[in-house]
Formats: structure tokens, C-alpha cells, sequence
């Protein structure tokens, strides 16, 4: 008899588990910066589904998502790893693992997070499943440009010193160092088969590249003085450069203190081309087929977004979605982009071919949008 039961009850749960399905690929989460919550949305519905609060201080945050899309990772600017659960739509683990903390990234096979911290300095790299500490490495110095390369490396440069390690999680922890990456180097990108990584500089023009795939990977200078000749700007905000673009052989970067955006020949590294923008760019993010690049601006020219051509390199479109447009996050196959503007508190929803307003969703203080096809791609 207890068996029949317990078969019934097994069966009653199948069931009710088979009624109800829960598809992650459709999803992402909007960061609420201002109430340390962040708002589940559904793309296809063009809607929100969930609130989820308690994630600390999100005035500077972002995050990642392990491989099977289910928990996303947030990196609070209190130090604070968050672990969510969108299935359940709960948080699954919370640790505050330092004082200040600018971002992170999860290990190409989804074990580690890795953390860069402003204060104390340094990568704190944990267990995906646990956030049980993996490794802590001090660098001295302020971190930025974190990100995943294959491998189960890290790669991420310090502000202060000008350097660019290279942490290899394969086996037992392995640390390259690269020194002369530059003078205070911002952020940093690395493209999707994982070459290339390139830092911004604050305390020169230029740039400057690693290729990854060399046996003892040096600093490659690109774009060396581009700012020569041109009268100097205050910088109001710094640019974001994992809101680059990648249009077919091109990079899209953001220049800083210049109303400008910067091509970059991805082979050769050379420039290719310029375009005057409309205010200081933060992020210049290609539609996925790589046929436009969207463009947002610093405060206080915030409200606007241009929209330039890959082929003539020109600004085809421009519109103000409204007070401080912070992030845009388009759909897989870029039909949609979604953009947070936070001070009229929405995320509007905009076709990418007609640049028809489709929706807005209700959203407190939003910033950074993050769909969960994130979870499979090197980078993001």
C-alpha cells in the first residue's frame, strides 16, 4: 500500500513538474542599482516576472551566468557575490568578499567565479556551487578588466601598476605577468574566440593588446596618441570597453574624453576609420549580425542614443529614449534591443529595423540588462 502511495505521489509531481516547464532562454534579469534588487523579464512577453531583493549596494554592478543558464552571479560594488537562482527566483548564496568590487567572471567551464576588487586590491576566485574561496590573489593594486579566457584562465590588469596577470585554474594555480600595459589602464575586453585582449588607457591615448595564443604573450600598442592635435575634454564618465563592438573585421571602441567612436582593423590593429558622435560614448554595442552599432552617451548628454552604419561608418539614426540611458542589451538574434533608462525609471523596448518603440516595463533605477544567452559566450 505504501508503495502504491508513494508511486502516486511520485507521479502527481512528475506531472505537475511536466504542466509547468521552466525555459531559462528566454529570460534575463535588469539590475535595480538603486534598491539592491534586481527584475526578472521575459523577452518574448516583453514583461517582468519577478522581483528579487537583497542584493546590497548594485550602483556599479554586473553580472554572469552559469552554463545551463538557471543562476546568474552578481557582482555588487559592496564586495558583495550574490548567487540567484531564476528557476526558483531566490537567492541561492550571498557572500560579501570584499570592501569594493568592480565586476567579475565565471571559468569557461562554469566551476569558478572570479572576482576584481577595488578594496583591498586583487581577484578572489570562488567555487560556483559553494562561493566557498577558491584562490585569493593580491595584486596591490585596484583591478579591473576581469574576464574569462579558455582554458580556465583569468585575465585582469591593475590600474596602479600598469599591469596584466594572466591566472591559469587548470591544474595548480599559475600566474603570468605582463608589466608596461600602460598608464592606468580603465577596462578591458577580450574577443569571442578568446585571442585578443585589449585595455583602454586613461593616462594616454591609445590603447594596448595581448595576444593570448602567443607562447609568451607582449604588449602590442594600438592607436597610439589617437588624441593628438584635438583640444582635451573633461571625462565624465569612463567608457565601458565590454560595450565594444566587433563588426566583421573591425573593432567599434569608444575614444575616451572625445565625442568619437574608433575602428580598429582586428588584424592588423591599425585604425580604420572614425565617427563624431553626438556626446562622450560609454558603450558602443554591435546588433548581433554586426550591421549597426548603438551607441549611449556620458551626462550630460545622457538621453540620446545614434545609431551608426558599419558600412559607410556613418550615424544613420537618433532619438532620445528619455533621462539617463545607461545600458542596452539586445535580443540573441537582435531583432530588440532593450534599453534602461533610469531616471524616467523603464526599460524601453525598441525594434532594431523600424526603431518602433514596442514596450516599456516598469523598473526601479535600471542599469545594466543581462540576457541569459550570455551564459555562451567567452567574455560576457
Amino acid at each position: 500500500m505504501k508503495s502504491l502511495l508513494w508511486s502516486l505521489i511520485a507521479a502527481m509531481s512528475f506531472s505537475s513538474a511536466m504542466a509547468e516547464p521552466t525555459a531559462t532562454g528566454d529570460l534575463g534579469l535588469v539590475i535595480e542599482r538603486a534598491t539592491g534588487s534586481v527584475l526578472l523579464v521575459d523577452q518574448s512577453d516583453r514583461a517582468s516576472l519577478a522581483r528579487i531583493e537583497g542584493l546590497g549596494d548594485l550602483s556599479h554592478a554586473s553580472l554572469v551566468y552559469s552554463p545551463d543558464e538557471r543562476f546568474a552571479y552578481v557582482f555588487g560594488r559592496d564586495g558583495g557575490l550574490t548567487k540567484v537562482d531564476i528557476v526558483t527566483r531566490t537567492i541561492a548564496n550571498r557572500v560579501v568578499q570584499a570592501g569594493n568590487a568592480i565586476g567579475g567572471a565565471i571559468s569557461d567551464d562554469g566551476t569558478l567565479v572570479a572576482v576584481s576588487n577595488y578594496e583591498p586590491g586583487g581577484v578572489r576566485i570562488f567555487n560556483a556551487d559553494t562561493l566557498e574561496l577558491v584562490a585569493d590573489i593580491p595584486t596591490d593594486s585596484k583591478t579591473i578588466g576581469l574576464v574569462d579566457a579558455p582554458g580556465r584562465r583569468f585575465v585582469f590588469t591593475m590600474w596602479d601598476t600598469g599591469e596584466t596577470w594572466i591566472a591559469d585554474l587548470s591544474g595548480d594555480l599559475e600566474i603570468t605577468k605582463i608589466p608596461d600595459m600602460g598608464d592606468r589602464p580603465y577596462d578591458a575586453l577580450i574577443t569571442a574566440n578568446g585571442r585578443t585582449y585589449i585595455t583602454g588607457l586613461f593616462g594616454e591615448d591609445g590603447l594596448t593588446a595581448l595576444d593570448l595564443w602567443a607562447d609568451n604573450p607582449e604588449p602590442i600598442r594600438v592607436l597610439p596618441n589617437y588624441g593628438r592635435g584635438q583640444k582635451e575634454m573633461p571625462v565624465y564618465k569612463m567608457p565601458h570597453l565590454e560595450g565594444w563592438a566587433h563588426t566583421g573585421g573591425e573593432f567599434v571602441l569608444p575614444a575616451v574624453g572625445h565625442h568619437e567612436v574608433l575602428w580598429i582593423d582586428s588584424d592588423t590593429l591599425q585604425e580604420s576609420g572614425r565617427t563624431q558622435t553626438y556626446g562622450q560614448p560609454v558603450f558602443a554595442m554591435a546588433r548581433p549580425d554586426g550591421r549597426h552599432v548603438w551607441v549611449n552617451f556620458a551626462h550630460p548628454l545622457n538621453d540620446t542614443i545614434q545609431v551608426i552604419d558599419t558600412v559607410s561608418k556613418q550615424v544613420i539614426h537618433e532619438f532620445k529614449p528619455g533621462p539617463a540611458v545607461l545600458h542596452m542589451e539586445f535580443t540573441p538574434r537582435g531583432n530588440e534591443v532593450w534599453i534602461s533608462v533610469r531616471d524616467a525609471g523603464k526599460v524601453m523596448i525598441y525594434d532594431t529595423h523600424s526603431f518602433e518603440k514596442l514596450r516599456e516595463i516598469e523598473a526601479d533605477s535600471p542599469s545594466g540588462i543581462f540576457f541569459t544567452a550570455r551564459a555562451h559566450k567567452t567574455g560576457l
